[in-house]
């Protein structure tokens, strides 16, 4: 039944005029221009934001191994803040370089550029040796990319999704531990997330591909002991390339300098990958994860159906200037994102209002609120305190 605004509720689920939903938002890709040079020149703008911050950082290293080789007095406290500062710039390239980079071409958002270079096509960028050029991470490109660009966003809120939280922290819900020691491990896992869950969990959904196409059983945990076939994998060619390269090479390019001058430099990776996870949980998670979110226990029947549950099952955060943007990763244009997932992040600011529009037309409640708020939601429902809302099959 069809509710008022003015009562702060919305369209019942089963009462949403599904096709009328279809053809709004079909319209809207409609009426856009032509993806052109001007969103590639957006996105190359934000690939050189990214680089100067990982730049600058990695260029405030070498001052600080400098100035200690040298003997020039400086207090403790103002090399640990100037560490911490490098950390910091290093951590937003990291993130950025996944976020507002790898992110959107691995989608193909900009596949109908004229005369893109390849190596922004999704068919080239990281593929083969060229990911220790493109996106070298925990996590390997071709695994993330079926993890989320195909079984995530086709399957958002259902049983396939594997990033369902709730689903995924049953083990840490159900369990006896007390409240305050939940919130403790959720916080503690936010600070390594990207290597102790989504380097396996990717390379978990994509063996499982394999094994289901073989009609064998699936993986249901991840196989982290590296005498077994899926951890030795999840190690040579996941774990082991990132760590290596940044906490051992790169390190040690400071040798010259002294024993002191590869510690700082060690020290400080170390504490930006901290930094990267941070950030990165904070843009990511709260996206589909809270009380007022909600789970799907059948597959979509029709394309507005579909629609229906991207703008359901998301949620943005604050959108603004591309500065805004960048800080977020784009990711707080979820919903946009959802809708359309191979369309460049410009379009994304654009479309925004008229989504907005179509939603308050079918009286549908459009989530955007601070991603610090958020986050707090998402934590509750990390260690049980609350649920998501589910829809049984209609």
């Amino acid at each position: 039944m069809k509710k008022n605004l003015e009562e702060n509720t919305y369209t019942a689920y089963e009462d949403v005029d599904r096709l009328e939903l279809e053809k709004d938002i079909d319209a809207i890709k409609e009426n856009m221009a032509p993806v052109g040079e001007e969103d590639f020149q957006h996105l190359l703008k934000l690939e050189r934001w990214g680089k100067r911050f990982t730049y600058s950082g990695l260029g405030l290293i070498v001052l600080l191994t400098v100035i200690e080789f040298s003997f020039t007095a400086l207090s403790s406290s103002v090399f640990w803040l100037l560490a911490i500062f490098s950390a910091l710039l290093i951590s937003m390239g990291n993130v950025s370089r996944w976020a507002n980079t790898t992110h959107p071409i691995l989608h193909g958002g900009y596949e109908k550029v004229p005369n893109i270079p390849q190596r922004y096509t999704k068919k080239y960028f990281a593929k083969g040796p060229r990911r220790y050029i493109d996106w070298l991470d925990w996590i390997k490109p071709d695994a993330w990319s079926y993890e989320h660009n195909i079984m995530h966003h086709y399957h958002l809120g259902e049983d396939e999704d594997p990033d369902n939280v709730e689903r995924n922290l049953q083990w840490l819900i159900q369990s006896k531990t007390p409240m305050w020691l939940r919130y403790v491990i959720v916080y503690s896992f936010a600070s390594t997330w990207k290597y102790t869950y989504y380097a396996p969990n990717t390379l978990r959904i994509l063996a499982n591909k394999k094994l289901k196409e073989e009609h064998k059983k699936e993986i249901t945990d991840f196989e982290m002991n590296p005498r077994t076939k899926g951890g030795l994998e999840l190690w040579m060619e996941y774990l082991l390339p990132y760590a290596l390269l940044k906490f051992v090479v790169f390190p040690a390019l400071f040798l010259p300098l002294g024993l002191q001058a590869v510690f700082t430099a060690f020290i400080i990776m170390v504490i930006a990958e901290f930094f990267a996870n941070l950030h990165s949980f904070l843009v990511i998670v709260p996206n589909h994860s809270a009380e007022d979110i909600y789970m799907f226990s059948e597959p979509s029947q029709s394309q507005g159906e579909f629609y229906l549950r991207q703008i359901m099952g998301s949620v943005n955060y604050n959108t603004g200037s591309d500065a805004i943007d960048f800080a977020h990763g784009f990711l707080n244009y979820q919903i946009e994102h959802h809708l359309f997932p191979n369309m460049p992040l410009s379009y994304y600011q654009k479309m925004q209002p008229i989504v907005k529009e179509i939603c308050k037309k079918h009286n549908l409640e459009y989530r955007q609120e601070s991603v610090f708020k958020r986050m707090l939601m998402t934590i509750d429902l990390m260690v049980g305190k609350t649920k998501l809302l589910r829809i049984e099959g209609v």
